[in-house]
């Protein structure tokens, strides 16, 4: 199964449809009045679907179980033609049009049985996916041209002792986003020189700023205060974000301190200084973090 313990949970929502026809008038009345000999057939499909929906997991290997916390069944008769839109939801890492379109297909199957003993010319038409909601493929895209600056903070790097990997791995990561860093450049844990380069970067017209270390507890990590003074406006709920993410796969993550915010319309995101805890940050806040700049254009949240 694909591994997903990286990613975060979203409101995911599907709905899939799936088309019955049958070939006389008698049949669709049969199904009205609710006299098929074999029970109500719209009110037993509906829940042979519940089940369907419940029930992928166990029938397509790599489907993962998920918690299923609603799922709707909607019918439409157009002449000899019964449409049938099956909704799934939930909160959780991955999307539910699977479950969707098993679901209506079962809906579908469910009539087809119930209806054949009275209608020898019933028909499966199709089964597709009509809409899916959730999940970072859902996030409109950031502007384009985003100039974009990593900052990697440590000592010992920037006296040439070590090579430096998260700002490595921040890079990497953010070209998924088709994010290209402008600027890279290491410094050392200095409260002055952080604040000098921030000063700089917005002087040359940055748009974000990524600052990898200084973030932990020791004497020298002084990113966040550097950070802090800086602000213009603050957003809490990013570090808190990250820090939550990374607390249900780190126990020690609620020890990392970080900032972010915006120094004029520059936004800055302090990360801790591993290469485990700069991806656990982009996997965490991006790409829905980049909506900020659809915010700063004027555009309205989703």
């Amino acid at each position: 199964m694909v591994d997903i313990t990286h990613k975060t949970n979203t409101l995911r929502i599907a709905t899939a449809q799936a088309i019955v026809q049958v070939s006389k008038p008698a049949t669709v009345e049969a199904i009205q009045s609710r006299t098929v000999p074999k029970g109500d057939v719209f009110e037993m499909a509906k829940a042979a679907g519940f089940l369907a929906v419940k029930k992928t997991p166990d029938l397509l290997p790599d489907c993962h179980p998920i918690p299923v916390e609603y799922t709707g069944v909607q019918y439409k008769i157009e002449d000899l033609t019964i449409v049938i839109e099956l909704t799934v939801k939930t909160i959780y890492k991955t999307g539910v049009e699977v479950e969707a379109m098993h679901g209506a297909s079962v809906v579908a199957l469910t009539m087809y049985d119930m209806l054949k003993p009275i209608d020898k010319g019933v028909e499966i038409r199709n089964i597709r996916l009509l809409e899916k909601k959730g999940g970072k493929s859902d996030r409109k895209p950031a502007p384009e041209g985003l100039k974009t600056a990593v900052v990697v903070c440590s000592d010992s790097i920037s006296n040439g002792i070590g090579e430096d990997k998260s700002g490595k791995k921040i890079i990497e990561k953010l070209k998924a986003f088709q994010l290209e860093v402008s600027d890279y450049s290491i410094i050392a844990d200095d409260k002055a020189g952080i604040q000098g380069k921030l000063r700089s970067l917005q002087a040359g017209g940055y748009d974000m700023v990524l600052i990898t270390g200084g973030t932990g507890l020791s004497p020298r990590d002084v990113t966040p205060e550097a950070v802090s003074e800086l602000l213009d406006r603050e957003i809490p709920g990013i570090a808190e974000t990250a820090r939550q993410y990374g607390q249900e796969r780190v126990p020690t993550s609620m020890l990392s301190r970080s900032a972010a915010g915006f120094i004029g319309e520059m936004l800055v995101i302090t990360m801790p200084g591993s290469t485990g805890g700069v991806t656990e940050y982009i996997d965490a806040l991006f790409p829905h973090v980049l909506h900020v700049f659809n915010v700063l254009e004027g555009k309205k949240h989703d």
